[in-house]
């Protein structure tokens, strides 16, 4: 059936009638056929200046041009948006023919001569759109600026299936009814959608809008054509062209290029994005978690961070993501004695062989205990043989195994061979370590049993190795053998944010970098060797054979830090004479709550300790009262840090107010070789591009320092955010620094509240609440839309307080907490608990409380 190309109907949400039109071009018959195309500039309006980049969009299958009509209703004047439907496809002519690869591409080319459209040229694609696009870009390198990918392929790896569902539509009997004879295909792609990385589906009206062009059998045989010409036999007849196209944009080194993914897509998933990386490896890459096929449409901010990309290639600037480069926020010169990871284990081997390196607590039974010799040992013949079984330099390795022994000699061991190693703590959850290794891509991975059921499913190409074969590997390797230590400049460790305020974002540092960290944790806390560290927050047991000192882990479970026990953390103070113990405040808390648990010698086993660090969320001054009456002889401090930054700064006990009127919490002076900066809040509460350093001024907290994480991790956009200030951090976190020079946290940038009064930032309300003696935890929220937010009061309250069952506090108590904090809250709401992240148990999700306080207010229950 052949039909004439028309223009979309009127009312489409977010279509500008007025970028549509119809032009006349051959096909790659020479047929003259007629294209729907949207254009910025199709009635340009006089005195508009002339654009100076052209943005080629190309859609897929079953889609259109309305796929990007937010980058059309964004786009400044000076680019000119072009989104073509394809011939077939959307409101352009229905032909009647089957189309190739091949044929599309020559399809494009002849409309984009007609529309007379030269250089500069950034195409954009999705779907299969993708081959079409780099197709038509390899043809146009003299014009080519840019190239933007979203969910697309080029090629099938190796050892992996077609996607499921492109089988089960593409498989003979049912392709037709599938795609052509019912609308399934169509509506199948749009209930892909999750708008606003929310449960709610698409849209109604906007899914309606992408199936308009589809409303009858006739108008959808191209999308069964589409379907047929995915190439997954051998002799497929758009083999060739795809496969040449895969291996052709290998030259493409010289573009810039980008790569925006949704990571839940069932048809595109992460193992295409990382064949891209490998044949374009010099592509920003930003993977937007929770989004799916259609990316664009669940990505709320994919279109703002495609808008600045196309600025650079609009200034000719180049790529963006040079790792080592551009993302690097400090220098540093580094010194012998941090030269390498491994140097400090090595002196401990020779000068300590008998000494205890590491005590590895069990809940029964004694404790394993594990020399420097024996450790080093086990390090260099594990390291051997894990070269045998195929871990090379460069490689990344997850490391899917509970903190202790096997985990210290399996991180060393791949750091002395010079792999890279992802770790996804059990802090993050199932779920979440899910998540966060398939964003890594490692290429092996070693695990207990339960670590490799995880990996199972996440089609890890490489090896797949048990703790329990460590012994058998072990005994391959040779102490004689080695290898070249790695470069200060070589990737060491891919670890992960802790998710409190959306999906963890893996943060990438190399040797230097974490040999930083090692020598600030030295020297601002004057550690030696005589100390022996008590790790009750497990990644920091890892550092202790860099520091060269002893290290215990005590028994407890590390996905519950409320599950460490004064009993606990004093026999692993005991078992390695312990005089430093770090701890997040969830563990703080139940080893307080159950010290009256302790035998005398138990209890004396605490007055070794000399430092005591409870780093993670905010600490209530009152508990760290309690653990320095537990712990007479230590000195007791709360480092401020980050998984990209620790310590930042630090702040001892004596010097935290009890009761104070400034907003925030005091963190402390900014250690050893670290810089401290605001960026200044404008009206609407976002950071400006001015930094300052006055007194008092409240603003998004920036650092500077030698131990900040190299970049995160196929993050793009959020390292532009992070790197803003070159040079700088920007931490997410909001605060001030006082006369003094000591820097307080007043909240989360995603957390503060914007009123029609001003700006309003959360933890200094929160903790002139906990002063009344009725709340137990509070957190401070805003309803409504951002500029008009109302602010609302969430309490715990204590057991003494609970006297009603209804969400909303008495009257009398809500006026007395407008009082105490200074706020004219709209409400004080109760809950049962607050939710906290997995890990420290103590990041309060204020965003889910305000959601949830919403609905309470609205009538809707909780």
């Amino acid at each position: 059936m052949t039909e004439p190309a028309r223009l979309p109907p009127i009312g489409l949400p977010g279509l500008d009638p007025r970028w549509s039109r119809i032009v006349e071009a051959p096909d790659f018959s020479g047929i003259s056929r007629f294209w729907h195309l949207l254009d910025t500039h199709a009635g340009p309006e006089p005195g508009q200046p002339e654009p100076t980049l052209t943005v080629l969009c190309v859609h897929g299958n079953p889609t259109w041009s309305y796929l990007w009509r937010t980058l059309l209703t964004s786009a400044p004047q000076s680019m000119r948006i072009i989104a073509v439907d394809q011939l077939d496809m959307g409101f352009s002519e229905r032909t009647g023919i089957c189309r190739r690869l091949a044929n599309r591409i020559d399809d494009l080319d002849s409309l984009t001569q007609v529309l007379g459209i030269t250089g500069p040229v950034v195409t954009v694609a999705h779907d299969w759109g993708g081959p079409i696009s780099l197709g038509w870009a390899l043809r146009h390198r003299e014009d080519l600026r840019g190239v933007v990918l979203l969910n697309t392929a080029v090629h099938q790896p190796e050892g992996s299936p077609a996607p499921s569902i492109i089988r089960i539509a593409r498989s003979g009997p049912l392709l037709r009814l599938n795609t052509e004879w019912t609308d399934m295909f169509v509506r199948g792609t749009t209930r892909l959608s999750r708008s606003l990385l929310s449960a709610r589906p698409m849209p109604k009206s906007v899914a309606t809008a992408f199936a308009s062009p589809y409303r009858s059998a006739a108008r959808r045989v191209a999308i069964r054509d589409f379907v047929a010409d995915i190439p997954l036999e051998p002799g497929h007849p758009s083999s060739a062209a795809l496969d040449a196209i895969a291996e052709d944009i290998r030259d493409l080194g010289a573009t810039p290029a980008l790569l925006l993914w949704g990571p839940n897509d069932p048809v595109f998933s992460d193992r295409y994005l990382a064949d891209f990386i490998e044949r374009l490896p010099h592509a920003d890459v930003h993977r937007y978690e929770r989004a799916a096929h259609l990316v664009i449409e669940d990505a709320p901010r994919l279109v703002e961070d495609l808008l600045w990309w196309l600025s650079a290639r609009q200034r000719n600037e180049p790529g963006t993501e040079i790792p080592g480069e551009v993302t690097r926020v400090g220098q540093m010169t580094m010194s012998p004695k941090i030269t390498t990871l491994l140097e400090a284990l090595g002196r401990a081997q020779v000068h300590r062989p008998g000494a205890v390196a590491l005590a590895e607590m069990k809940s029964r039974g004694p404790a394993r205990l594990v020399t420097w010799e024996a450790l080093a040992l086990r390090v260099t013949k594990l390291a051997a043989g894990l070269r045998v079984r195929g871990i090379e330099p460069g490689d990344r390795v997850s490391v899917l195994v509970p903190p202790g022994a096997d985990l210290i000699a399996i991180v060393y061991a791949c750091w002395a061979i010079g792999a890279s190693v992802v770790i996804a703590d059990t802090g993050l959850g199932l779920f979440g370590i899910r998540r966060a290794i398939r964003g890594a891509q490692p290429r092996h991975v070693i695990g207990v049993r339960a670590g490799l059921a995880l990996a199972r499913t996440l089609s890890i190409p490489g090896l797949r190795i048990s703790t329990a074969s460590l012994p058998a590997i072990t005994a391959q390797g040779s102490e004689q053998e080695s290898s070249a230590l790695p470069d200060a400049e070589a990737e060491a460790v891919v670890v992960f944010t802790s998710g409190a305020t959306g999906p963890a974002k893996g943060v990438v540092y190399r040797h230097r970098q974490v040999a930083a960290t090692v020598e600030i944790l030295r020297e601002h806390y004057r550690l030696t060797e005589s100390d022996a560290l008590v790790a009750a927050f497990a990644p920091w047991a890892v550092l202790g054979p860099a520091l060269g000192i002893t290290s215990a882990i005590p028994a407890m479970d590390v996905t519950k830090p409320r599950t460490l026990t004064a009993g606990a953390l004093s026999d692993a103070i005991a078992a390695v004479d312990g005089s430093v113990l770090w701890a997040s405040p969830a563990a703080l808390t139940n080893v307080l709550a159950t010290q009256k648990q302790l035998s005398p010698t138990q209890r004396d086993a605490f007055s070794r300790v000399r430092l005591a660090l409870f780093a993670g969320a905010p600490v209530p001054r009152a508990a760290l009262v309690s653990a320095a009456s537990l712990m007479p002889q230590a000195e007791i401090r709360t480092p401020y840090g980050m998984t990209e930054a620790l310590p930042v700064a630090d702040v001892e006990l004596a010097a935290i107010p009890g009761v104070g009127t400034a907003e925030g919490v005091p963190v402390g002076h900014p250690v050893i070789g670290v810089k401290l900066a605001i960026a200044v809040l404008d009206d609407d509460g976002h950071p400006s591009d001015d930094l300052t350093t006055q007194a008092g001024i409240t603003g998004e907290i920036v650092v500077r320092a030698e131990h900040i994480r190299d970049r995160y991790d196929r993050l793009w956009a959020t390292n532009r955010t992070a790197s803003a200030h070159p040079g700088w951090h920007r931490t997410g976190d909001v605060g001030h620094i006082d006369d003094a020079g000591c820097l307080w946290v007043e909240g989360r940038l995603a957390h503060v509240i914007v009123t029609s009064s001003g700006v309003l930032t959360p933890v200094g309300a929160e903790q002139r609440a906990l002063t009344l003696p009725f709340v137990e935890q509070a957190a401070l929220v805003g309803v409504g839309p951002r500029g008009t937010s109302a602010p609302v009061l969430v309490v715990v309250l204590a057991v003494a307080g609970r006297r009603s069952r209804s969400p909303l506090l008495d009257v009398d108590r809500t006026e007395l907490l407008r009082q105490v904090t200074g706020v004219d809250l709209a409400a004080v709401l109760v809950r049962g608990a607050l939710p906290v992240d997995i890990r420290h148990n103590s990041k309060i999700d204020r965003t889910l409380l305000a959601t949830w306080a919403e609905r309470i207010l609205a009538g809707a229950g909780g």
